[in-house]
């Protein structure tokens, strides 16, 4: 027997050794009431955002509007965050360029902190705060819309990004936790959702794809509503 099958037996033993955790069955009890108390309370702190969120439904309707008509006449947008933020970020340009619900043309939406190679020697050479700012110096052109996410709003890379943009004509929108906050403030418009931050981030996910049920309402009153090559409803 071999060094590297005994390690794996050993490890094998050792996983089958770990005690079965308890079932837990529909409308059963959870045994660690400390645990379930903890998800309880989670999930009501989730109500905040969502009533924030409800108080700003115009203005996600409003950016889901502008935001296809810029695209539209070919303009694109650009957004960044950091960490679940860039995730959230990246999610909102994957539906613009990709598809949120029914086919349509692809929309021009890039995510500038998933450009990994341009993020990386920017921070090299320049530092961490410049990361953004010096990409929408590069991609930003007047007209487009850079959309900022941050739940503290306060990381100065985005900071930058919003000055940057602002010099270009470049149209600021920012998607925040709790305000008033500096990134609010610098950009054009914001919706900062009232909740924790935790909370606030999940908002974040709702708040965009308010946008996207905007967007492509928009989208579907000026171009026909099947893309040419894919049938209503779907792909061929």
């Amino acid at each position: 027997m071999t060094a590297e099958s005994s390690l794996r037996e050993a490890d094998l033993r050792t996983l089958t050794a770990v005690p079965a955790l308890p079932a837990v069955l529909p409308g059963a009890t959870f045994v660690d009431a400390a645990s379930a108390e903890a998800v309880r309370t989670h999930l009501d702190n989730v109500i905040p955002a969502l009533d924030s969120l409800r108080s700003q439904s115009g203005r996600l309707a409003a950016w889901g509007v502008e935001l296809a008509q810029r695209l539209l006449r070919g303009q694109r947008l650009l957004a960044a965050g950091n960490g679940g933020s860039a995730a959230e970020a990246q999610h909102l340009t994957a539906e613009l360029v990709g598809r949120f619900d029914s086919e349509r043309v692809p929309f021009s939406a890039i995510s500038l902190h998933a450009e990994s190679s341009a993020v990386t020697a920017i921070a090299n050479d320049y530092g961490y705060d410049e990361v953004f700012s010096r990409q929408v110096r590069a991609h930003g052109r007047s007209g487009d819309v850079l959309m900022l996410l941050s739940t503290s709003g306060k990381s100065p890379n985005l900071l930058r990004a919003a000055e940057a943009a602002s010099r270009l004509n470049v149209t600021t929108w920012a998607l925040t936790g709790s305000g008033p906050n500096p990134l609010a403030d610098v950009c054009d418009q914001a919706v900062m959702i009232d909740a924790l931050n935790a909370n606030a981030q999940e908002g974040h996910l709702i708040a965009l794809h308010a946008v996207c049920r905007a967007f492509d309402l928009e989208v579907a009153r000026h171009t026909p509503s099947v893309v040419p090559g894919f049938p209503r409803g779907g792909r061929p």
